[in-house]
């Protein structure tokens, strides 16, 4: 289909919706027109007007998506979901543009189009555009229609994202009714030209992630356009004439080259969000302080060394993104940032927040991850309002007592910091739910954390915990509790009274039982308990019926018990680096595993039970003491990936022909083996998609490994390759390959080290036909020069039957006819593909049967043809 077609196609679709939209509204009571405060409520779900008047980029209508717009209360309850760094979202996530016909708000109130006009006019019109031919918008409805049509709320929406345009789509100059363009995901690299005069009805243009270098001055003409996103494209200059666009509320330019900020921006009055983020930027004109109205400024990802003193003067800023930039201090005047709610600051190299900070009454958000900061102020108080506070990847030795009057913070992020102890008021923060303090040095957990009865994420990985308070039972709403490598010695059993946890991790611990306790621990979904000292996989366990993942890696259990199989929901069971030495068959016993990991044991033998595990998708069996390959796996038709490498395990000679029964396998790994050959029949692994075979003593690849079309990953590294089937170009899914310390001559090595499959296949072509071409003048040579007699022996060297037709054409025919049709007959009935093989063969004949001459003449026919380059 040809880009006009598809644009006309959208337009006419539009239309068409359009027209059934507003049918379906007439055929309503008189009273179908819903007046503003309805369409809010309903718009809102039921949520004050205040909590949505601030969505619009996160409304589907804008065309771009930005987390930190939503309000406040939204915004918390979506953060407060998250884990480990809460960051500020980027502001250019496509939408569905599908349901863009809701207006979004413009300054304080919410603008929703209420009425439409379905005159006669408009409907013959609606009519005309639906039945036009494909692929021509009229241009030609006249004045008087067009005057009569009344057309100023109507919500037209021309979504071509994503259509393959190298062209700004002139046929959309056509109507001027458009007034929602979306050319998002195209090949546009250029806009100028483009008469925009047609377009003065446009109000969101949507061009992001498209090819463009810049925006023409003609942007100008477009005075209605309120939103503008060309973020994610190659722009480098933004035009001076951007600044007649009066009515422009959002602007993202996010994602591009821009290293200064077009002068003239100060004149946008009206714009509120703007977004700058992953640019080039360096400095911030003091003119920028003239957008009274921002509310929304995104310069994340940026060059900024020092903080622009020209934003602490935008009185209406709620959220200001200076994330990854160079940012060594903030100024004094940052405390006239009044209306600030959110602060994002992560990734710079701030020492020590200026006392002014904390005059930021408002604030609401507050991320300071990565950065030097070694004090936080007892000012930190004044925050009454903060809901989050993350300061993971400083350098804190403790956190001041008086943040225990944020009493509204709910997420609390210390990670990775030099925290000894808890501040002794924490348990006053009854509104936490996050609470994380990995990597850090902290040796005791308060019995007061009892208190924190709201709390749902509890994060102490990496610290030097000796145990849990028994308190921690009266955290009740805790879903999740993360103790990994600590020094732990006992099961906290406080954690097994809180019937709403279902993740848990204590990794790296002392541990060497399970308590009788963690039965009442049903809800259980998720538990990691590696690295511990466990010896027997403990019969309390079983009890965790609805448990889906269990890692019990790195401990050293022997067996298994019978009652695993009440844990009929386990999906994925972790039991490498144990004390195995055989197959713990009561695993068969498990009807929805679907990922075994029993590697780095001492296994020899796979039971035939195994075949119990009809939903078996991902099973590693490496490095265990398997003597032959274990032809039981062979059953296993819903395995995709199969890991049998031998690093530290005996080395496998050879795979079985019943591998290829595995018709669903998508990965095998067989590396660091001792594997002679590939099976004949690989090529029946038509779902292979990653092949690992390397540190092997592979020299050949049979012919149906070609057939393997849908391979992505070839590692042949370490292997006895000295030559790469010509026909490799037929696995055109090919993208990594690597064929490294191969005693490669076809191609040779120099050839293989790009790791490219088109140079790869291009030099065994080109190699085929020279060795096909070598070939038939070795044949002339020796058709040439051979004797009737050297002829006969020859024959029965390589084993060609000579007819009783061929010795009644002796007389007619002669000798050298003979020899040729004999070598071309021998040629078609070899067993060999390759041409090189072949010649090897027939020279080596030609020795045995003391034909020197000859064999003189074909290695001066080598030498000649070696030293020819290409």
């Amino acid at each position: 289909m040809s880009e006009k077609e598809t644009i006309s196609e959208a337009i006419e679709d539009t239309t068409s919706q359009f027209r059934e939209e507003s049918k379906s509204q007439l055929v309503e009571e008189p009273g179908f027109i819903k007046n503003t405060s309805d369409l809010l409520t309903e718009a809102s779900d039921g949520k004050p007007f205040d909590q949505i008047c601030e969505t619009q980029p996160g409304m589907d209508t804008v065309g771009v998506h930005n987390d930190t717009v939503t309000s406040s209360s939204e915004s918390k309850s979506e953060r407060n979901e998250e884990q480990g760094n809460i960051q500020f979202s980027e502001m250019v996530d496509t939408h569905d543009n599908s349901q863009s016909t809701t207006e979004t708000s413009q300054g304080p109130s919410l603008s929703v189009t209420t009425d439409i006009q379905m005159t006669a006019e408009y409907e013959a019109f609606v009519d005309f555009l639906s039945h036009e031919i494909p692929g021509k918008i009229s241009s030609q409805l006249s004045e008087e229609n067009q005057k009569g049509l009344d057309l100023g709320s109507d919500n037209f929406t021309v979504n071509l994202k994503a259509e393959g345009l190298q062209k700004f789509p002139q046929e959309i100059l056509k109507t001027k009714y458009v007034k929602y363009l979306y050319l998002d995901e195209n090949q546009i690299e250029s806009i100028k030209g483009a008469d925009l005069g047609g377009l003065l009805g446009l109000e969101i243009l949507s061009l992001q992630d498209n090819g463009l270098s810049s925006l023409p001055s003609e942007i100008q003409l477009l005075h209605n356009l309120r939103i503008l996103n060309v973020s994610h494209n190659q722009i480098s200059h933004i035009p001076n004439e951007i600044s007649q666009l009066e009515n422009m509320r959002e602007l993202f330019l996010n994602n591009n080259y821009i290293e200064n900020i077009p002068s003239g921006l100060e004149r946008l009055g009206n714009l509120e969000i703007l977004s700058l983020a992953k640019n080039k930027l360096s400095h911030i004109p003091d003119t920028l302080s003239s957008l009274k109205n921002l509310s929304i400024l995104n310069l994340e990802y940026n060059q900024l060394t020092i903080f622009p003193k020209a934003l602490c003067f935008l009185p209406k800023l709620i959220s200001l993104n200076l994330t990854e930039n160079l940012i060594s201090s903030l100024p004094k005047e940052i405390s006239e940032l009044k209306n600030l709610e959110k602060l994002f600051l992560g990734h710079n190299k701030l020492i020590f927040l200026p006392v002014e900070i904390f005059q930021l009454l408002k604030m609401q958000e507050l991320q300071l991850t990565d950065n030097k900061l070694e004090v936080i102020s007892n000012k930190i108080e004044n925050f009454r309002v903060l809901s989050i506070l993350i300061l993971d990847k400083n350098l804190l030795k403790k956190i001041p007592e008086n943040i225990s009057h944020c009493v509204m913070l709910e997420c609390l992020s210390l990670s990775d910091n030099k925290l000894k102890h808890l501040p002794k008021n924490i348990h006053k923060l009854k509104n936490l739910r996050k609470f994380h303090l990995n990597r850090n040095n902290i040796v005791r957990i308060p019995e007061a954390i009892s208190y924190l009865n709201n709390m749902l994420s509890l994060e102490l990985s990496g610290n030097m915990i000796t145990d849990i308070p028994i308190e921690i039972k009266n955290c009740r709403k805790i879903t999740e509790v993360e103790l990994s490598q600590n020094k732990i010695r006992y099961f906290p059993v406080g954690l097994c009274a809180l019937k709403y946890l279902y993740y848990l991790s204590i990794n790296g611990n002392y541990i060497s039982e399970i308590p009788v306790d963690i039965s009442f621990s049903k809800q259980l979904l998720h538990l990691e308990f590696n690295e511990n000292k466990l010896l027997t996989f403990s019969e309390h366990l079983c009890s965790l019926i609805n448990l889906q993942y269990l890692d019990l890696s790195k401990n050293q259990i022997r067996g298994i018990p019978p009652s695993i199989s009440n844990m009929a929901s386990l999906h994925v069971l972790i039991l490498c680096c144990n004390k195995f030495e055989t197959f713990p068959i009561e695993v068969c016993t498990l009807p929805n595993l679907q990922v075994l990991d029993i590697s780095e044991n001492q296994i020899q033998k796979i039971p035939s039970e195994i075949c119990n595990l009809k939903g078996i998708q991902k099973l590693n069996i490496s490095s265990n003491q398997f003597i032959y390959f274990p032809t039981e796996l062979c059953q296993l038709q819903s395995l995709e990936e199969l890991n049998i490498s031998q690093i530290n395990g005996k080395k496998l000679s050879r795979l079985p022909q019943e591998l290829s029964n595995m018709t669903q396998l998508k990965g095998l790994d067989i590396s660091n083996n001792a594997i002679r050959e590939i099976p004949r029949n690989i090529g029946e692994l038509r779902s292979l998609v990653s092949l690992n075979a390397c540190s092997n003593q592979i020299s050949y690849l049979p012919p149906s490994f070609l057939s393997l079309n849908k391979l992505q990953q070839l590692n042949l590294s370490g292997n006895n390759l000295t030559a790469l089937p010509s026909g490799i170009h037929n696995l055109s899914s090919l993208k990594d390959i690597n064929f490294d310390d191969n005693p490669l001559l076809r191609p040779p090595m120099e050839i293989c080290k790009g790791k490219q499959l088109h140079t790869i296949a291009c030099y065994l072509q080109r190699t085929e036909e020279r060795d096909e071409k070598l070939l038939e003048k070795i044949f002339k040579i020796v058709a040439n020069n051979i004797t009737e007699t050297n002829f006969k022996f020859l024959c029965k060297k390589l084993n060609v039957v000579i007819s009783e037709t061929d010795m009644s054409t002796k007389s007619t025919v002669s000798l050298k006819e003979r020899v040729l049709q004999a070598l071309e007959r021998w040629k078609m009935e070899s067993n060999s593909s390759s041409t090189t093989a072949l010649r090897d063969q027939l020279t080596r004949a030609l020795t045995m049967i003391g034909a020197y001459e000859i064999m003189d003449k074909i290695t001066a026919l080598k030498l000649s043809a070696s030293a020819i380059k290409f």
